[in-house]
């Protein structure tokens, strides 16, 4: 059974605002593609308050709603594993988003009106409603990018993506083992490269109104340099695997 779309969402101590969100992108699945076959994919990376039994008290009101439950590895770790769900329900196109309601729904149709100009399609945070520091940190991983691999990107990080799920399946295949703390610069850098336009689309972000940041100060700081350090290693393999993504991949009519 194939899928027109999922729809990836990490979540990890949002028992606060995750069935809202859980609500406001199964209604835009049902509204938006109510003759389609599109899931919600939510990985619940080990919470320690009451995410987890929260969504699985409510997945029989969500019939687009699938719960996957994982000891805590990390928003980079749910987020992969989250790929490979979608890409094993061999999902026609891949959407990631975060749950901890700092995006819109709204947004979603900006990237998808470009889905056949590009397989792999980033967001841009305009207007960023984040600590200082993780800004600072941002902008660094940037221009770090830039000057690692001669390439920029306004937000290579960021959790609003829209993927073909076949190019997805390649983008996975090449990320490096184990895990990098994120992930999603990697696609990113590699999609990127390999010479794909992710036109980087203004979308919204919103302050974060309940739960908390689990990555702060000093830590931020540890894993920015831990990222750092991956992405530099990453550069000797880069050709190799820009190469085995440059391969023509078809564009869906």
């Amino acid at each position: 059974m194939s899928l027109l779309l999922s729809i990836v969402m990490p979540a990890y101590n949002e028992e606060e605002v995750i069935e809202v969100v859980v609500r406001q992108w199964t209604d835009m699945l049902a509204r938006r593609f109510p003759t389609e076959n599109t899931r919600l994919i939510v990985v619940n990376d080990g919470s320690r308050d009451n995410t987890g039994a929260i969504l699985d008290q409510i997945k029989e009101r969500y019939p687009k709603l699938m719960v996957v439950h994982q000891p805590n590895g990390g928003h980079g770790n749910a987020v992969v594993n989250g790929y490979r769900q979608a890409v094993a329900l061999d999902s026609e196109y891949v959407f990631q988003t975060d749950s901890d309601d700092q995006f819109v729904t709204e947004d979603f149709e900006k990237l998808w009106a470009r889905r056949n100009d590009s397989p792999f399609i980033l967001g841009y945070r305009e207007e960023r409603y984040d600590a200082f520091a993780r800004l600072i940190i941002t902008r660094i991983l940037r221009f770090s990018i830039a000057f690692i691999y001669g390439t920029y990107i306004m937000d290579s990080n960021i959790p609003f993506r829209l993927i073909r799920g076949s190019f997805l399946r390649r983008l996975l295949a090449q990320l490096p083992t184990p895990t990098p703390f994120a992930p999603n610069i990697f696609l990113a850098v590699m999609a990127k490269k390999a010479g794909y336009n992710t036109f980087d689309i203004p979308i919204t972000h919103k302050e974060r109104q309940t739960g908390t940041v689990s990555i702060l100060k000093w830590k931020l700081l540890k894993v920015c340099m831990q990222s750092f350090k991956e992405l530099a290693q990453f550069r000797f393999d880069l050709g190799s695997k820009v190469k085995a993504l440059k391969s023509p991949e078809p564009v869906a009519a």
